[in-house]
C-alpha cells in the first residue's frame, strides 16, 4: 500500500515551508539575495540547514520561489488598486502609486526584486512578472483609449515601457534617497507615466 501523508504531517510540512520562505524574505529585505544564504535562512527559521534542502534542493530554487511569492503579492496589490470606481487615469494613478509606495516601504527587498543581479533562473522569473505588471497596465491603457482619456497608441508597447520607467526611475530612490523624499519621487514618476499615455487632464486620486 502506498504511503499517504496524514493531514497533520502535511500541515507540519506546509508550516515549515512557509517558515523557510518567510525567513528568506526577511533576510532579502535586510540585505538582498547575498544575505539570504541557506545557513542564515535556517537560523532565522529556527531549523537545521539540512531541513531546507528537503524542500528546496538548491539555493536557486529557494530564491526563485521567494521571488515568485513576493512578486505575486505585488501584482495582486496592483490589481486591487486598479479596480474600483474612477476613470482610467485615476485608476492608473492608483495602480502606479500602490506599486511605488510598496517599493519605498521596503526598499532593500524592492531593489532585490527589481534590479539586483541574479542568475538566469531568477532573471526568468523577473521577466515573467514584468510581463504580469505590464498586462495590468495594458488593460488600463486600453480602457483609457476606449474612453477617450488617453491618446491612441499601442497599448502593449506603452505598458511594457511603463514597467521599464517604474524600474529605472525607482533605482535612485530605492538605493540613495532619504525616506522623506519618497512622496516627491512617487509624484514625479506617476506624472511622467500619465504624460506618457497622453492623459488629457490630470486625474486626482
Amino acid at each position: 500500500m502506498a504511503y499517504r501523508e496524514t493531514p497533520q504531517v502535511r500541515a507540519r510540512k506546509d508550516s515549515v515551508r512557509i517558515a523557510i520562505l518567510e525567513a528568506a524574505r526577511l533576510l532579502l529585505g535586510q540585505g538582498g539575495f547575498r544575505a539570504a544564504q541557506m545557513n542564515a535562512v535556517a537560523a532565522t527559521a529556527g531549523i537545521a540547514t539540512g531541513t531546507i534542502y528537503r524542500y528546496f534542493p538548491t539555493q536557486t530554487e529557494l530564491f526563485a520561489e521567494v521571488f515568485r511569492s513576493n512578486s505575486q503579492r505585488e501584482v495582486e496589490a496592483m490589481l486591487q488598486a486598479a479596480a474600483g470606481l474612477g476613470g482610467s487615469a485615476s485608476r492608473l494613478r492608483r495602480a502606479l502609486r500602490m506599486f511605488i509606495s510598496r517599493a519605498l516601504r521596503n526598499r532593500r527587498l524592492a531593489y532585490a526584486l527589481i534590479a539586483e543581479p541574479v542568475d538566469a533562473q531568477i532573471e526568468a522569473e523577473r521577466l515573467r512578472y514584468r510581463r504580469a505588471y505590464a498586462k495590468v497596465l495594458e488593460l488600463l491603457v486600453l480602457e483609457g483609449i476606449a474612453g477617450g482619456e488617453f491618446v491612441s497608441q499601442e497599448a502593449d508597447i506603452t505598458a511594457a515601457a511603463l514597467v521599464g520607467v517604474l524600474g529605472e526611475a525607482l533605482l535612485g530612490p530605492l538605493l540613495h534617497a532619504a525616506p522623506a523624499s519618497g512622496e516627491s519621487s512617487a509624484d514625479s514618476i506617476i506624472n511622467l507615466c500619465l504624460r506618457a499615455v497622453g492623459a488629457k487632464e490630470r486625474s486626482h486620486e
